[in-house]
């Protein structure tokens, strides 16, 4: 199946055929999904920048629209970033807010269960990706990953970072990283427990600065990592 993205002559009904597939899922879901999607909805109805394809809005604002905090901004923005339903563009730095893509392939992939309770006729439209039919820009759909994704509804700051490092790198996840728990948290320093000594030697030596900078994208409190067996 090709997906077409909202660009070119059809792009006005591609974003309203967006923000309907999502929300016929979110009504389909428990509370928090439900309001986690309204969020992303709100956001990129009012601040998506359709023709450069950018979402580019610092956290205290996002924290005014959805009438939260930051940290909050920053913990609902991990998860959907560990969806894939958002892609960072560009990292911010030096007072520069990053960027972000929608990631809408991921997102029709996971709500497609949910068009035909549109009608059929917005089923038909998504399936076939082109709803003029004279050749708009297209993407092949990416087939998912063959390692389920953990959990981002735990809340803690590792469950949020371990969904962050299996988007990242699902080989790494599946022979490293998805065997870590997260033993205790004292201050700034969260301590993770490996299956064995030799695993934990390895993750300190490999990955111990990638697992880092996760847990600080979503906790800037976090600024230190124990392995312990």
């Amino acid at each position: 199946m090709q997906i077409a993205h909202p660009v070119g002559r059809a792009a006005a009904s591609r974003k309203y055929d967006l923000l309907t597939a999502l929300g016929a899922f979110a009504l389909s879901q428990e509370k928090a999904v439900q309001k986690r999607v309204l969020r992303l909805m709100t956001l990129v109805t009012a601040r998506y920048n359709w023709t450069r394809d950018e979402l580019a809005v610092g956290q205290r604002e996002i924290a005014r629209l959805w009438s939260v905090d930051e940290r909050t901004v920053k913990r609902e923005m991990a998860k959907l970033r560990a969806q894939g339903w958002l892609e960072v563009r560009r990292q911010g730095a030096r007072g520069r807010v990053t960027e972000y893509r929608l990631g809408i392939e991921n997102i029709l992939q996971d709500t497609r269960q949910h068009w035909t309770l549109v009608g059929p006729d917005f089923d038909l439209r998504l399936s076939a990706g082109d709803e003029t039919g004279q050749g708009a820009q297209v993407v092949p759909m990416p087939v998912k990953g063959q390692v389920p994704a953990p959990s981002v509804e735990g809340g803690t700051e590792w469950a949020l970072a371990l969904a962050l490092l299996h988007r990242e790198d699902e080989a790494i996840y599946a022979s490293w990283l998805q065997g870590l728990t997260r033993e205790a948290r004292a201050g700034g320093c969260l301590t993770l427990k490996a299956p064995s000594r030799f695993h934990a030697v390895y993750i300190q030596t490999h990955l111990e600065g990638r697992i880092l900078n996760a847990c600080a994208s979503v906790d800037d409190s976090v600024h230190q990592i124990r392995i312990t067996c």
